[in-house]
């Protein structure tokens, strides 16, 4: 198995043992689902001696702790890059943000979208990694509070909320839902986010 990093070359043991093991963990998710995803797999994907693995994280439930941290990382790669670094000006700045951020997830990122899946309904089973898995994606809601404060939300944490729920709706159904097989373009996407906005927002939002 030839794991891709996020840019598409192959990765090899010098990468970081632990980010290693992390990224093959999610690469395996993606690729075999729950059941794939075993500390004897990760080292043979990795190319890692027997054993890496459990040395590094010994339990199934750290193996999957480790997952869910990584994904942060690389969510956070795609997710919150330049267009996050200042509070959006008006509604049309920040559907112009999240639009490019979603689009850029949706076309080039699917295997992290599917790992995420995977790793959310096991989280259901376990309170432990529910925990985590929560307190990872605090970070992407709070980020919405604050955008959706910045361009004037009379309630900000309920828009915030309307906001995230559409943004995972539309990247479960382009992903792994009835619209998997096409993804919406960049201008589909402002369009859709510029409307909804508006919607949130009424005369605040110029209409």
């Amino acid at each position: 198995m030839a794991l891709r990093t996020p840019h598409g070359s192959r990765r090899t043991s010098r990468a970081p043992r632990a980010e290693l093991i992390a990224d093959t963990a999610i690469a395996l998710l993606a690729e075999r689902g729950l059941r794939g995803l075993t500390h004897r797999a990760v080292d043979e994907a990795a190319g890692l001696p027997q054993g890496s693995t459990s040395n590094h994280a010994r339990t199934r439930a750290a193996l999957l702790e480790a997952a869910v941290r990584r994904l942060v990382v690389r969510e956070g790669d795609v997710l919150a890059p330049e267009e996050f670094s200042a509070p959006p000006r008006d509604p049309e700045a920040l559907a112009e943000a999240l639009a490019l951020a979603l689009h850029r997830y949706l076309t080039g990122h699917r295997e992290l979208l599917v790992a995420r899946y995977e790793l959310a309904l096991e989280a259901t089973r376990r309170p432990e990694l529910r925990e985590i898995y929560d307190a990872a994606g605090r970070g992407f809601r709070d980020t919405l509070v604050a955008m959706t404060t910045a361009i004037g939300s009379p309630a900000p944490r309920r828009h915030a909320l309307g906001l995230s729920a559409w943004c995972e709706g539309m990247m479960f159904s382009c992903t792994a839902g009835p619209h998997h097989a096409s993804s919406p373009s960049l201008e589909e996407l402002r369009a859709s986010v510029a409307e909804l906005l508006h919607g949130m927002l009424g005369s605040r939002s110029g209409r």
